[in-house]
């Protein structure tokens, strides 16, 4: 049975399909998963020491040699992702309050709009750009966590987030980086975790929801990951633009979700209690978005290639 070819099929689906798993047999057998021991820890209770590991393995692959300009452009579309989804959860807060608007709240806009999906931006860049377009996810795989949108909310003030609970999310990432550099035999070692982790934190999460909030947050999510798309991609791509970048196009490449951004709205609810009752809402908008993102922006990409490809045939 080739059952990872057709995970992988699926937009983020090694985090979807276990996630969408653990979210099935919640609602079907919820006791199953608590019957205690290592089976209640792995497929129930487990998500965040798991996802402390996988921020680890992925701090080790932050190469600190990238630099030039890899870098600037690592710096800026990061920038503009946070910034850009930082700032329309503020309005979304300050004007419809912590419900949000047409179902989306101002954690899942936050949480969905300031990640990227690290490994899409690195294939379309590798497809339409050069080498310093694909380097720049050096930098931007710094996104791709939780650490981005609990600073944002801090920041902003919609959660309180202490600053120990920041410091606690990056040191898992910042003692891998070092690792990382010191010892490239080490990078290689914990490569794979990038990977092969995330099933394992996404299905104890989707093993916190059920069905009837999924068929709930459907429209939302789908609205959701159209936004992400659109905003944060334009943006990225007249970052680019004001770069002066060859190929400006490749910053709409970060007009996605990440995958395990899903697990950003637990994360943020075991440090603000005021957000667990928008959650699992925020939860399932967000793992929606990520298959959306996942197909709008290879199209959008391509359709500013063209455009771009277009000005410069007439000039």
């Amino acid at each position: 049975m080739d059952i990872l070819k057709f995970v992988k099929k699926v937009p983020g689906g090694l985090m979807v399909v276990p996630l969408l798993l653990g979210a099935l047999i919640n609602t079907i057998f919820p006791e199953a998963l608590e019957i205690g021991g290592f089976t209640t820890h792995l497929f129930k209770t487990g998500a965040m020491p798991i996802l402390a590991v996988f921020l680890f393995c992925n701090g080790a692959q932050i190469n600190a040699k990238q630099v030039g300009s890899p870098l600037v452009k690592g710096v800026a579309l990061t920038a503009s992702k946070v910034l850009i989804g930082a700032v329309l959860g503020v309005l979304v807060n300050n004007l419809f309050g912590q419900a949000g608007v047409l179902g989306i709240s101002s954690l899942a806009v936050i949480g969905a709009l300031t990640n990227s999906n690290g490994g899409l931006y690195a294939a379309l860049a590798g497809e339409f750009g050069d080498s310093t377009d694909v380097g720049a996810i050096s930098i931007l795989s710094l996104n791709d966590g939780p650490f981005f949108t609990m600073l944002a909310f801090g920041i902003t003030g919609i959660a309180t987030v202490p600053i120990i609970a920041l410091v606690a999310t990056i040191i898992p990432i910042l003692i891998g980086f070092i690792l990382g550099n010191l010892d490239e035999n080490l990078r290689e070692f914990l490569a794979p975790g990038t990977a092969l982790i995330i099933p394992f934190f996404a299905f104890p999460l989707g093993a916190a929801l059920n069905f009837g909030q999924i068929i709930e947050a459907g429209l939302p999510g789908i609205i959701l990951g159209v936004a992400s798309t659109l905003i944060t991609g334009i943006g990225g791509y007249f970052t680019m633009k004001l770069l002066k970048a060859k190929r400006p196009q490749i910053g709409a490449a970060i007009g996605t979700t990440a995958g395990n951004a899903v697990a950003t709205p637990a994360a943020l609810a075991t440090v603000d209690e005021s957000l667990a009752a928008i959650a699992p809402t925020a939860t399932v908008q967000i793992a929606a978005a990520i298959i959306v993102t996942a197909i709008l922006c290879p199209i959008l990409v391509n359709y500013l290639h063209r455009r771009e490809e277009a000005k410069a045939a007439m000039q």
